[in-house]
């Protein structure tokens, strides 16, 4: 398999996250062209936050893509130049309050190869206490929920949490050795 070859590639529309590109492309197999378009984005993070007596701080918000108020973890947009822990740590504390004592890179996926251009790094903040209320903008109105670890997996089975991104972070946690008795404790896997 070959890379189709771009031409034409044309910056469309800014939409202040993201901006839409138009492009053409030759596909290698067939030689015919086609009008495709991608969105360029920051890469995203997403933060697993564990407490000391082992609850997940979760957060509640309303989203203007399904118009609907969700179950996710905290995260956001990476900032030019932001290494992305620092940028967990930052969503996490703007939107919760609370800081870690340790971190864990979990894994980074690409979060929609189709159109989008941006990655979705996921992290384990371990020992997470709340030191500070919320600090959140303008665009923002957050509750912040904590479960106990043993109810995500229900949550994800039930469809509480349904965000892609959230659930991919959670597969993430699992592959790194953390224990499914934990996440899945009242539910069945298979």
């Amino acid at each position: 398999m070959e890379r189709w070859k771009r031409t034409n590639d044309t910056e469309a529309t800014d939409l202040g996250i993201a901006t839409l590109r138009w492009h053409t492309a030759i596909s290698p197999r067939t030689g015919s062209a086609g009008r495709y378009f991608s969105l360029e984005s920051a890469d995203w993070v997403n933060v697993i936050p564990i407490t000391p007596k082992g609850d997940v701080v979760l957060v509640r918000q309303y989203r203007h893509g399904t118009d609907s108020i969700i179950l996710e973890i905290p995260g956001g947009i990476v900032e030019h130049g932001e290494d992305p822990q620092l940028a967990a740590a930052r969503e996490m504390k703007e939107e919760t309050g609370f800081v870690a004592e340790r971190w864990i890179d979990l894994g980074v996926v690409e979060a929609n190869p189709a159109f989008q251009t941006n990655k979705c790094h996921s992290f384990l903040a371990l020992g997470c206490t709340q030191v500070s209320d919320q600090r959140l903008d303008g665009s923002e109105d957050i509750a912040i929920i904590r479960l106990p670890l043993q109810e995500v997996g229900r949550k994800i089975q039930n469809g509480e949490i349904q965000h892609a991104m959230v659930i991919c972070a959670f597969f993430w946690y699992l592959q790194h050795g953390q224990p499914a008795g934990k996440l899945f404790a009242h539910t069945t896997i298979g």
